[in-house]
């Protein structure tokens, strides 16, 4: 699951592409984007961050709670 979510946040980042895979080492051409994906990809990521920063905030009040 992991690996899933970090696949998927290079992928959504456009980084996905530039990491060869097993036996995928022959470089692909590069097609352009369309002007409309970088916003909807920065929102993703903004939106991944920010789930990731309140689930650790959450985590930490939770532990914090069972302490005392």
């Amino acid at each position: 699951m992991a690996s899933f979510a970090l696949d998927l946040v290079l992928w959504l980042a456009g980084i996905r592409g530039h990491i060869p895979r097993f036996d995928d080492f022959r470089p692909v051409p590069v097609t352009p984007d369309a002007g409309g994906s970088h916003p909807v990809r920065v929102l993703a990521i903004v939106i991944a961050v920010l789930a990731v920063v309140a689930l650790a905030v959450w985590g930490t009040v939770r532990i914090a709670i069972g302490l005392l």
